[in-house]
């Protein structure tokens, strides 16, 4: 039977992070996969819970969880309820976090694991992701899907100036139409740690097996992203996928009962990819 199993672990600066994972109890034993949602997310977005459903049917444990300063609370796990949190945030920061999910993956969960994990990032995940896997050898296959390849690609070029100057700068929830706030912080995050928070320069120095999946119609992140990625790392596998788009076809919210075609597409490749 497919069952899950809720966690709340500290993140960075102590914020609760809420986790839930997925998984078989006729299995005594099965390798772990962690999932790191993208900017403007959370674990439980459009058709998460069905990709995790998907991984543990087909005999993986599956871990997802909110990022500390994603903007969610432990009472509000779907609603950008604390936009100080979210306007703190930093991308080393996250990179705490996700440290934090390897390190109760690898000895904290109560059942029987492995000292590594399996790990899939979308979009702004993806690119944590990918310097997780470049700095921390627990990590034992990598897969990025919509990932970008600078944290420059979640905004204009063109905010930066103003954003330095006023200090904060606000991006639209097009969902909920929530001005949600970033502090200068974030980019003097990147300002401070050029070399760490280099996305392609990390991805040359990945050595674990790695799958990178992108969509032809993404206009989020446009496909050349992937391709900057493969050109920096030859030894990924790079898969485009005709027609996905940004979520392979999800929403917020998803009422479907079956993955989207697209999204089912990633995830039997994932699969393929990860039992090799």
């Amino acid at each position: 039977m497919i069952r899950k199993q809720y966690f709340n672990i500290p993140g960075a600066k102590g914020r609760g992070m809420l986790m839930d994972l997925t998984f078989d109890d006729a299995l005594k034993k099965a390798p772990m996969v962690i999932f790191a949602h993208g900017f403007k997310g959370f674990k439980d977005w459009g058709s998460h819970n069905l990709v995790a459903h998907f991984f543990a049917e087909n005999g993986f444990r599956f871990l997802k969880f909110n990022f500390s300063h994603n903007g969610t609370t432990v009472a509000n796990p779907i609603d950008f309820a604390d936009l100080i949190a979210f306007a703190d945030n930093t991308f080393s920061m996250e990179l705490d976090d996700l440290k934090a999910v390897i390190d109760f993956a690898c000895g904290g969960s109560g059942m029987p694991t492995e000292p590594w994990v399996y790990l899939i990032g979308h979009s702004m995940g993806g690119g944590l992701s990918i310097i997780k896997a470049a700095e921390d050898d627990r990590v034992k296959k990598l897969i990025t899907m919509a990932a970008i390849s600078s944290f420059h690609n979640l905004w204009s070029p063109d905010a930066e100036e103003q954003w330095r100057l006023q200090g904060i700068m606000y991006v639209t929830n097009k969902r909920t139409g929530q001005e949600l706030p970033l502090k200068v912080g974030l980019l003097q995050d990147l300002d401070k740690n050029p070399a760490r928070l280099d996305i392609i320069a990390r991805a040359k120095q990945v050595k674990q097996p790695w799958l990178i999946v992108h969509g032809d119609a993404d206009p989020t992140v446009p496909v050349h992203c992937a391709e900057d990625l493969k050109a920096a790392q030859p030894n990924a596998e790079l898969l485009i996928i005709p027609g996905a788009d940004h979520t392979f076809g999800s929403s917020q919210p998803y009422t479907g009962a079956a993955l989207p075609p697209l999204l089912r597409d990633f995830c039997n490749a994932s699969v393929i990819f990860l039992k090799k």
